[in-house]
């Protein structure tokens, strides 16, 4: 198999982008692009680090980020499983991208820019539940936002309301696996939910 190895390789085979695509691109946050932020409760957070990359999903039930300023924004780091893949990156690298998804929407709405990870109390009070405070907050420089073309959750029905899931193997039978049945298993599916809710903030 041969394999593309140059910018102009690339361009040779699809051409020059069309200017709407170009001239979409945002530097900071605009009153349309602020309405669509503000109404998606899920992200797909992005990171580069020197172990590689890291692709992370962020939701919260309400806006899953924070404006701080019309070139800043804050995401909040609600406890998981610890494993800090997205927060070790950024704090060596910095460089993420978000991808914003509202359901019922084929659009995408895409950030790009730098980040650093801050544990001051004063934000994450600013997202507070219940009396839980999220272990760190990220911030979010922004270097440009943009629409994303529609046809990829298009394609992929994202959105049709066709539950895909039922024949999917479960995380007690992935753990499973991976552990050679040391761990997970149908205890561990059966006892998530409860885990969760008790753990969600």
């Amino acid at each position: 198999m041969q394999y593309l190895e140059t910018i102009d390789d690339l361009t040779s085979l699809y051409g020059t982008p069309g200017a709407p695509s170009l001239r979409k691109v945002a530097r900071r946050m605009t009153p349309l692009y602020r309405q669509w932020i503000m109404a998606s409760k899920l992200c797909m957070l992005t990171t580069v680090g020197p172990d590689g990359t890291d692709d992370s999903p962020r939701g919260d039930d309400g806006p899953v980020v924070l404006e701080l300023d019309p070139g800043t924004l804050a995401l909040p780091d609600w406890r998981g499983n610890n494993r800090l893949d997205s927060l070790r990156n950024i704090v060596c690298d910095g460089r993420v991208s978000l991808m914003f998804l509202v359901p019922g929407s084929n659009n995408v709405v895409r950030i790009n820019g730098t980040a650093k990870v801050t544990a001051d109390a004063d934000l994450r009070a600013r997202f507070e539940k219940a009396g839980k405070l999220p272990a760190t907050m990220i911030v979010i420089s922004i270097g440009e936002i943009y629409s994303q073309c529609a046809r990829a959750l298009m394609r992929a029905g994202t959105w049709s309301g066709v539950d895909e899931s039922k024949d999917l193997p479960t995380v007690g039978e992935i753990l499973a696996e991976q552990t050679g049945g040391q761990e997970g298993g149908a205890d561990y599916d059966a006892a998530w939910g409860a885990r969760a809710a008790a753990t969600m903030w």
